[in-house]
């Protein structure tokens, strides 16, 4: 992990995870929401503060893109905030590990007939940059986005009845592992969803799937 950017949804925002992730040398960008209550609060509150002392009362970074295409316009917005004393007194600041700056993330889509905002809100070790921290989400997002894409064309995974217990965890684990070993095989010129309907007809060919599991 050293010299990694690791990034997670809320669900990882976790002070333990923050912890591993510096002591491996690496930093993080963690998605923050409603679900850590009081410092989601402050960091809202924060960003709001700098919007409304006209961008002067805090030290920042701030950029823009610009996407134009299929129909829609994109903009997103990105406003860092580091080295303040501030931060220092968000909620629970002291207690995440190499926490060095807040990352505020506004995306804005123009359709045809109507406009999407959105507004996140992140915490994270980098040092501040604005072009860094945009990069690094908009990153996330496209890996994200084109996994969980590839998971439901070929594995139909929005469909899944599983519910009780560990099975949701289990079985994406289960997913992501036949994803890797269908995406490793190269013998078969064909998209992953072709490449598992043949693992499920030629007895064979799974095999050959399943090789690496099995040296």
């Amino acid at each position: 992990m050293e010299g990694c950017i690791v990034t997670v949804d809320a669900i990882g925002c976790q002070k333990e995870i923050a912890a591993i992730v510096v002591e491996k040398d690496a930093d993080y960008v963690f998605a923050l929401k409603e679900n850590h209550g009081h410092l989601y609060n402050d960091v809202v509150l924060l960003f709001d503060d700098l919007e409304q002392s006209g961008y002067r009362d805090y030290q920042y970074q701030a950029t823009e893109t610009i996407d134009k295409g299929h129909g829609r316009i994109d903009i997103r917005q990105c406003w860092t905030i580091a080295g303040c004393e501030t931060l220092g007194h968000l909620y629970g600041a002291g207690e995440w590990k190499g926490w060095q700056s807040v990352i505020k993330v506004r995306t804005e889509r123009h359709l045809p007939d109507k406009v999407e905002i959105n507004n996140r809100y992140y915490i994270s070790s980098l040092k501040g940059q604005a072009e860094q921290a945009l990069w690094v989400k908009r990153t996330h997002w496209q890996i994200e986005n084109g996994l969980h894409w590839v998971l439901d064309i070929a594995f139909r995974e929005d469909e899944s009845r599983v519910r009780k217990g560990h099975g949701p965890h289990n079985f994406a684990i289960l997913r992501h592992i036949a994803l890797n070993l269908l995406k490793q095989d190269t013998t078969v010129k064909h998209g992953i969803k072709a490449k598992r309907l043949r693992a499920g007809w030629d007895e064979k060919y799974l095999l050959h799937v399943l090789s690496p599991l099995l040296k």
